[in-house]
């Protein structure tokens, strides 16, 4: 993917389309605190509901999903090289 220029306007005229959550995961993305804290999250063999709460706290995050057992913690949806 090339590297575009940040100050440029056109860089960003994707953005005027992109819905609020978009808009957010792009700022989240580039946050290098965030990828650290992911990568701490990710060394846990199995993270407390404590400690994944306090993250999605800490970063805003949100993860709607069905109920039942077809709601199970997706630590993918966290990592930002999935979504990249």
């Amino acid at each position: 993917m090339p590297i575009s220029d940040w100050q440029s306007p056109a860089a960003y005229e994707h953005a005027q389309d992109i819905a609020a959550a978009g808009m957010a995961w792009e700022y989240l993305r580039r946050d290098d605190e965030y990828h650290r804290a992911f990568q701490q999250m990710k060394t846990l063999p199995a993270p407390e509901l404590g400690d994944r709460r306090a993250f999605s706290e800490r970063w805003g995050l949100r993860f709607p999903c069905r109920s039942g057992a077809a709601c199970r913690p997706h630590a993918c949806l966290l990592d930002t090289g999935t979504l990249a």
